[in-house]
């Protein structure tokens, strides 16, 4: 996800560009670190006590030009517009927190109205339309059938701001779908530019499972999945890119 959305950057603004960016639902600040490392200049928001301290072990561990270039602000991420003026970023990350959200429409919204001109949305969500593809991969039949008419599914990995995980989930955990984003991007004014898929081949594999010595070919293998039909529909994740107008 990380290339992918390098990609989406490196097309849109000028090379050398210091960008304002902002992660709502930073988690522990992986993507965050990553583009203030790249120069950039980054507000994490987070309402998670344990996460907030997490990142700012990360961060205090960084050199100093890093740390000036990172703030980290408790807050809910429906919340932007107490913290933040429209249009004060030039791109905007919320990367697995829409599944936690009920109503996502109103933080979608206050994101949408965070970005300038020309800002990039940059949005990691559950997939709804491949619910069925893991538990029909784990034998879970039954599971699968049921997985067709629902939009939370079965448990799933919690979804990290980098695309990694942290621990399983339950039941419950809400899901989106390509069509419904679509439409929604579009009436906030931010719309979709493009989309990918993340985790094709490896949501299966089990948590403790062991770094593979071909890491790069599985990456490799994964980049390319994620940007090609019909694989990046079956993925478990969706990485959506709006632009706004």
């Amino acid at each position: 996800m990380a290339r992918q959305l390098d990609e989406q950057i490196v097309g849109r603004f000028p090379v050398g560009r210091r960008l304002r960016v902002l992660d709502v639902g930073m988690g522990r600040g992986a993507q965050a670190l990553r583009l203030a490392r790249a120069g950039h200049q980054v507000t994490g928001l987070e309402r998670d006590a344990t996460m907030i301290a997490a990142a700012r072990e990360a961060l205090a561990g960084q050199p100093e030009g890093i740390r000036e270039r990172m703030r980290i602000i408790e807050g809910d991420g429906r919340d932007t517009g107490v913290h933040f003026k429209p249009g004060s970023f030039d791109v905007v990350l919320c990367h697995g927190v829409l599944m936690y959200v009920e109503e996502p429409d109103p933080l979608l919204a206050g994101l949408a109205r965070m970005l300038a001109p020309g800002g990039l949305l940059s949005l990691l969500v559950r997939n709804g339309d491949a619910l069925a593809m893991r538990p029909g991969l784990y034998g879970d039949w039954a599971g699968a059938l049921a997985a067709f008419d629902t939009s939370a599914g079965l448990p799933h990995a919690r979804t990290d701001s980098d695309g990694g995980t942290a621990v399983r989930l339950g039941p419950g955990v809400r899901a989106d779908r390509l069509a419904t984003l679509t439409a929604k991007l579009a009436g906030i004014g931010a719309p979709l530019h493009t989309w990918y898929g993340v985790r094709v081949f490896t949501d299966t594999a089990a948590d403790d499972a062991a770094v593979p010595d071909d890491l790069e070919t599985l990456l490799a293998v994964e980049e390319r999945a994620g940007r090609t039909d019909p694989y990046r529909g079956v993925a478990a994740l969706l990485h959506l890119c709006g632009v706004r107008g």
